[in-house]
Parts: structure tokens; C-alpha cells; sequence
């Protein structure tokens, strides 16, 4: 990695409010709040958590090999200390200056919103590709550094990590990243202490409300992005009734895409099938013909984000055109299960009311007949949202099958109920609880005649079921694959 880290003095002088620093020449050479993995020459930064105290390992940590530590109080330990109010805002400058400050040497890219992000980030990466750029992703699915998968914990990790892994990015040549910046890392400080060339935003409804309280909130996590002293410029999708807001709030310079005739990046000409989509975007007078070989309108503003986000950094037209074209298949993401039948099967990680609606709405324009829903809520998590989706199902479903998602500590029957009650608010709704989620998606693909588009929701790319803290084995496509055999169909 590049450097030698950096002593106490220098990290103290990048940080707003140190108490004290003893040991000032100290040099670390590697920084974490994980005192498990601590290793000789680390920084050891005690955060207080919303469970646990980082403060209580410190000893454990300097046994490991720190030479010192970031802590909000002084310690009585023969090591380096900087004091500060608090750690976990102070880790991502830390970080920052010891890993020799990556995000001056990457063009870095933020996209934040409640949907698509995963999508915006992996076009960008085919488009980035395309033009023969080397390129990063860090995000829901993982980090990818010139193609190749690195596991992270986080779709936006804790600051520690993610200046690491910019480094590592940085060191082996990687010229672009395109980062998801999800709304919990804008209020946990990970994303702080990176300049962003370009911020974009997607669209935002009703998420994670368990964790931000209400939709204003939420809403001032993800506008806090486009800020001057973040990033460089902005592209916000102005369809979307938030982003319109956030047009008019940003303290960055920002181009508007959309179908609104008013957007400075605008697509039209939209023509739909179940394999993919084409469109025109127009922008400077120009009107560029694209393809992307995915279904649904809702991936048409995620496409034409990620061609402004590469004409703002001067892409060659060419690229964005194949790089769309070219897209490989996203996990989870509107993933067709190939199947050899008369039908289309899909699996998608929709999970919000509104990506429900988008999803299920892209079905409806082009299924040739019935579009069948399996959809379930999460347990632990924003209970409001419950009723919402299954409101949102039954609008633009013709059959919804209510399910298990991931239950955690709730009973997944009174989960289900919630869904189901929002579901039954719809006069004439054909909606049905089957709770086991194998069950479901059987019930689903039997239902499922000529013409049919059925759609998996919820977990996409996930792989386990959350109960009561153990995760059981399970995947959407692969188990929709097996059932699909059992009733006869196989791939080609």
C-alpha cells in the first residue's frame, strides 16, 4: 500500500477537535475498530456503539499490536493516544491520512437513493469497461476491483474499511469507482473524509424508517450528499418528487435527468419487452439511441443516470452505448430465470413500497397476460412500510402471494398478517399467505400459465433466512430453478 502510515500528529492536525495526543511521533500503519483484527502497527479506534462499547477492548486491542489508539477518553496504557469527542466521526479522517488520502488519486462516484443504486453502480462499472477504464464498485453486492469480487460486510463499509479498500484500489491501478452511499453511512460518518467527483441521486420512498424515524429525516441523510465540501457536482433524477426537492436545496452544481421535459438529460421514446429496454436520451441538443437489456422504465432513469454520470466525466459516446448494451446480468436485480417455458420468471430484490410499484408496473406494461407477485417483509425493521407493500402489490398484480422474508425475532405469520392487511384494503384484491417461502414460490410457478410474468421480491441476491440470529441457506433462483425442474421446465 502506498506510504509508510502516518504518526499521531499528522492524523491529529486532519481531525476538528482533539482533547489531547500523547505520543505524538508514533507512527501506525494500519487503523480499525475491530479489535479482532488488529494487527502490529494498528490504530485502534474504541467506538461506542449502539450495543457494545469499543472502549472495554482497548487492552485486548493494544495486546494485538496497537501501538495506539483513538479513544473519547485518555487511557492508562503505554501506547500512543489521540483524545476525541467522538471516534466514529473522527475514524474516517484518521483513516483518510493514513492510508495517504486514496480518494485524491480516484475519481470517485456516489449514488445514493432508496432504489436502483445497486444497478446505477454496476452500468457505470460495463460503461467504465467499455472505455477500457479500470474500474471499482463498492456496494450491496460486494466491492469489485477490476472485476474481481472482494466480500465486504456493508453496502457502504465503516470508514476504517472503506479508505483501506480505496487504497487497495488506488495501489493496483483502478481509475474509477462507482460507490453506493447508503443513508445509515451519511449518519454514521463512513463516507465522510472523501471528495466525490460526482454525487447522483435516484429517487427516494419509504425505507429504513426504523432507523431514521421518519421520511424528512431519511430525506436530509441522503441530501447531505450533495454538499460542497463532498463532492464536486451532482445528477439527480428529477421525476421523482424528492429529487426535484433536493434540485432545488443542493449546494453542488447538478444537471437533472429524467422524462420531464424540463430535465437537462431527458429519455423518451421508451419501447419495452420482457428482454430488455430501448430509449433516446436527449441532452445538448443531442439524442442519443440506447438499449439496455433489461425491462422496466424505473431501469431506464437508473440508465440514464449512470450516461450522465459518464458524460459528465467525458466518456466517450461509444462506450456508454456498448456498456449499456453489454450489461451483464446484476444478481438479483431483475434477474430472469431462464426456464424453457411460456412464461417469465423473475427475480428481483425489491422490498419498498415504491420499488414494488416500479417493479410490478414495468410487469404489467409488458406481460403478455397475468402478472403473479410473491412478496414478504422483513422482521426488526420498519413495520409501517408492511401495509404499504402489500397496498402496493395487489394494485399492480393480478395474483400476490404473501410470504417469510427475513422474520429475525418476529413471528413471520404476524408479519404477514401486516402485509396482508394492506393488501385487503384493495377492493377485489387476490391476495394469499402461504407462509414458508418455498411453498410460496411453488404455489407461484404452479399458478403460472402462457403469457405470465411472476416476480419473486424482497431478496434478490440474498442467499439465508434470518432467524432469531441464525441464517438458514436459501436463494430465490436457485430454488425457483429447482421447482421449475420438478414441474418440468429446464434451461435450454
Amino acid at each position: 500500500m502506498s506510504g509508510d502510515g502516518a504518526t499521531l500528529a499528522e492524523i491529529a492536525a486532519s481531525l476538528d477537535d482533539v482533547s489531547s495526543v500523547t505520543s505524538p511521533q508514533t507512527v501506525v500503519s494500519s487503523i480499525t475498530h475491530d479489535s479482532r483484527k488488529v494487527t502490529p502497527g494498528s490504530l485502534f479506534v474504541a467506538i461506542t456503539g449502539a450495543t457494545s462499547d469499543g472502549h472495554r477492548f482497548i487492552d485486548s486491542a493494544i495486546e494485538a499490536g496497537a501501538v495506539a489508539v483513538l479513544s473519547e477518553h485518555s487511557i492508562d496504557a503505554d501506547v500512543g493516544c489521540i483524545v476525541v469527542p467522538d471516534t466514529r466521526s473522527a475514524m474516517a479522517w484518521a483513516a483518510n491520512v493514513v492510508y495517504w488520502r486514496p480518494d485524491e488519486d480516484l475519481t470517485i462516484v456516489g449514488i445514493t437513493g432508496t432504489n436502483g443504486k445497486t444497478t446505477v453502480s454496476h452500468m457505470c462499472e460495463s460503461i467504465w469497461r467499455s472505455a477500457e477504464r479500470k474500474a471499482g464498485v463498492i456496494g450491496t453486492l460486494g466491492a469489485r476491483i477490476d472485476g474481481e469480487p472482494v466480500p465486504i460486510e456493508r453496502t457502504t463499509p465503516e470508514s476504517s474499511d472503506l479508505q483501506e479498500l480505496l487504497a487497495t484500489m488506488r495501489d493496483v491501478g483502478v481509475e474509477v469507482v462507482a460507490m453506493e452511499v447508503s443513508s445509515h453511512a451519511m449518519e454514521l460518518h463512513r463516507a465522510d473524509a472523501i471528495t466525490f467527483e460526482v454525487v447522483a441521486f435516484t429517487n427516494l420512498s419509504q425505507d429504513h424508517l426504523d432507523f431514521h424515524g421518519d421520511m424528512a429525516t431519511y430525506f436530509a441523510a441522503k441530501a447531505a450528499l450533495f454538499d460542497s465540501h463532498r463532492a464536486r457536482r451532482g445528477i439527480i433524477n428529477i421525476d421523482d418528487a424528492y429529487g426535484r426537492r433536493l434540485a432545488e436545496l443542493a449546494d453542488v452544481a447538478c444537471v437533472s435527468v429524467g422524462a420531464s421535459e424540463d430535465a437537462d438529460l431527458r429519455f423518451l421514446d421508451v419501447v419495452g419487452t420482457p428482454e430488455g429496454t430501448s430509449f433516446v436520451l436527449e441532452y445538448d441538443g443531442r439524442r442519443l439511441a440506447l438499449a439496455i437489456p433489461v425491462m422496466g422504465s424505473f431501469n431506464v432513469s437508473n440508465a440514464a443516470i449512470a450516461a450522465a454520470i459518464a458524460i459528465s466525466l467525458d466518456t466517450p459516446t461509444d462506450a456508454i452505448v456498448n456498456g449499456l448494451a453489454s450489461l451483464p446480468v446484476v444478481d438479483g436485480r431483475m434477474e430472469v430465470i431462464e426456464h424453457g417455458g411460456p412464461f417469465t420468471v423473475i427475480v428481483d430484490y425489491a422490498h419498498s413500497p415504491g420499488a414494488i410499484s416500479e417493479v410490478l408496473q414495468a410487469a404489467r406494461s409488458v406481460a403478455g397476460r397475468n402478472v403473479i407477485a410473491v412478496i414478504g417483509a422483513a422482521g426488526d425493521r420498519d413495520r409501517d412500510k408492511r401495509a404499504l407493500m402489500g397496498a402496493a402489490a395487489v394494485r399492480f398484480a393480478d395474483l400476490v402471494i404473501i410470504t417469510s422474508d427475513n422474520p429475525r425475532s418476529e413471528d413471520p405469520a404476524a408479519i404477514a398478517r401486516e402485509v396482508q392487511r394492506g393488501a385487503d384494503t384493495a377492493p377485489g384484491a387476490n391476495a394469499v399467505t402461504v407462509i414458508d417461502r418455498r411453498e410460496a414460490i411453488t404455489a407461484a410457478l404452479e399458478a403460472a400459465e402462457a403469457g405470465d410474468i411472476v416476480l419473486i421480491l424482497g431478496k434478490g441476491h440474498e442467499q439465508g433466512i434470518e432467524r432469531h440470529g441464525v441464517i438458514e441457506p436459501f436463494d430465490d433462483r436457485t430454488t425457483a430453478r429447482a421447482v421449475l425442474e420438478a414441474l418440468g421446465w429446464r434451461a435450454p
